[in-house]
């Protein structure tokens, strides 16, 4: 039997940034409020200055806390100051739930995204990227016409996709986007491929869209990509707006 490795020191300074980051996203910690100054928080932590700094360090790269130096660290609004890179942990919410709310801004986001990137792509994709497009249109249809609702299969032909149109749009900023929606819902990423499943079965839709990229239409390429889209957030709205189910009194 292997032994167990040693507990590094950033790990301990990732379970005191968790700790921090979590109270700050879910209102705990107010905006403007102070921290503890750091010699009241490492003992609270149990850890010790090196790795409390390293936290705090990180917490000011995501813009979640200003630290003034000789002067208190106080909470930002994240809101404001912050970046995609917190959108995955506020997909839950201070419950363990999914937030509904963010669970609209994403799909919302996703979809202006995705057809914006599909009116770049029409005029911008290369030979390569619309033969790759047309590879996975044809395992998409496959798919489907086996019949089944393979939902994990689904996913995986759909994250191909989007991929390839996203990289066609040659916009950077779309790319990177893409990769922070893909890890925001991640934590209900079971849940969301059960929604999507109809968007990702309409192989007529996404045939529209590729005959679109490769004629180099911008606008019906966007219109396809946004009515194609537009399924999955309906979808995923519906179910987060339904009234939970009566309980049965007997």
């Amino acid at each position: 039997m292997s032994s167990f490795s040693p507990i590094e020191r950033t790990s301990v300074a990732t379970a005191v940034f968790e700790q921090i980051a979590a109270r700050i996203l879910d209102g705990t910690l107010p905006v403007g409020g102070r921290l503890p100054a750091e010699r009241a928080l490492t003992e609270e932590f149990g850890v010790n200055r090196q790795a409390l700094r390293e936290a705090l360090q990180r917490l000011d790269q995501l813009g979640l806390v200003e630290i003034r130096h000789g002067g208190a660290t106080r909470v930002r609004d994240f809101r404001r100051t912050a970046g995609l890179d917190v959108l995955p942990r506020l997909f839950l919410g201070a419950d363990g739930g999914v937030d509904a709310t963010i669970v609209r801004s994403v799909m919302e986001m996703r979809t202006a995204i995705g057809a914006d990137a599909a009116s770049l792509a029409a005029g911008r994709a290369s030979a390569e990227a619309r033969a790759g497009l047309r590879g996975v249109l044809a395992d998409l249809e496959a798919l489907v016409a086996g019949g089944a609702d393979d939902s994990a299969g689904l996913a995986a032909v759909d994250v191909r996709f989007w991929d390839l149109l996203v990289e066609a749009s040659g916009n950077v900023c779309y790319r990177l986007s893409l990769n922070v929606l893909l890890d925001a819902y991640r934590p209900a990423e079971a849940l969301v491929d059960l929604l999507l499943v109809g968007e990702r079965r309409d192989a007529p839709a996404h045939r529209a869209l590729v005959d679109a990229v490769e004629a180099g239409d911008g606008e019906r390429a966007r219109a396809r990509a946004a009515a194609l889209l537009d399924q999955g957030r309906a979808a995923v709205l519906a179910h987060f707006s339904a009234d939970p189910p009566e309980e049965d009194p007997t």
